[in-house]
């Protein structure tokens, strides 16, 4: 069994709804997924996408593992309605994966939400990567269960009848997902780098509804906008 350097922290918070208290563990990796000299010895590739491109297509095949390197994914439906954001993923997130395992189509989009750069890897040797590195194959095991209990916490968020609750749980949830540790000496945290359009794609509201409430909230000292930009106050 070969065993690469990765450490992953677990991060519990509790979100209260009117109705109930939810615990969810999140995943906060130190270090990359897998890191890129094992990546390279199994055939990836950096492969380049700019903001806005489709990297696939919702019911396609799935070919190929993915690791973002730098930038920001997201995995999305498109509907009548609107688009319901499945999950965004950072530097040293994988995403996919499912499709990979249980040779599905691919249940979402998956779209370039900056200029990214990914691991790609093709699925035969992305499963001979696992087969040699336990280590790696179990720390993706924790990683898609947690997503697993993430999608339950998100189903249980937009069931809630308040936009606040809604919104505020999604950007706690971020917050500690995507953000990093304030600077010393600055008054607020890095900005969360969701639009309002992307928050109302992951709470099922309209941005109109969003935009309101977020401003609502402002004014209550949840947190500040800067520029345009979220902040939480550290």
């Amino acid at each position: 069994i070969h065993h690469s350097p990765f450490t992953i922290h677990h991060s519990p918070f509790t979100i209260h709804h009117s109705q109930f208290t939810y615990s969810l563990l999140l995943i906060q990796p130190t270090m990359i997924l897998i890191p890129p000299e094992i990546l390279e010895k199994y055939g990836a590739k950096i492969t380049e996408y700019a903001k806005d491109s489709i990297i696939f297509s919702e019911g396609t095949t799935a070919y190929n593992f993915y690791q973002v390197s730098t930038g920001l994914v997201k995995m999305t439906n498109f509907g009548e309605g609107g688009d319901f954001i499945q999950g965004l993923f950072a530097d040293g997130e994988s995403f996919g994966e499912p499709a990979l395992f249980g040779d599905f189509p691919y249940p979402a989009s998956a779209i370039a939400v900056s200029n990214v750069k990914l691991w790609v890897l093709r699925k035969h040797h992305f499963l001979d990567l696992l087969k040699d590195h336990f280590d790696i194959f179990y720390q993706l095991t924790r990683i898609l269960s947690l997503r697993l209990q993430y999608k339950s916490f998100m189903l249980r968020t937009i069931t809630c009848e308040d936009p606040d609750e809604r919104i505020i749980s999604v950007l706690e949830y971020f917050k500690h997902k995507m953000t990093k540790h304030a600077t010393t000496g600055k008054t607020f945290s890095n900005p969360l780098p969701l639009t309002r359009q992307q928050i109302a794609d992951l709470t099922g509201l309209r941005v109109e509804t969003v935009i309101r409430k977020i401003k609502h909230m402002e004014d209550k000292g949840n947190f500040k906008i800067i520029k345009r930009k979220i902040y939480f106050v550290s």
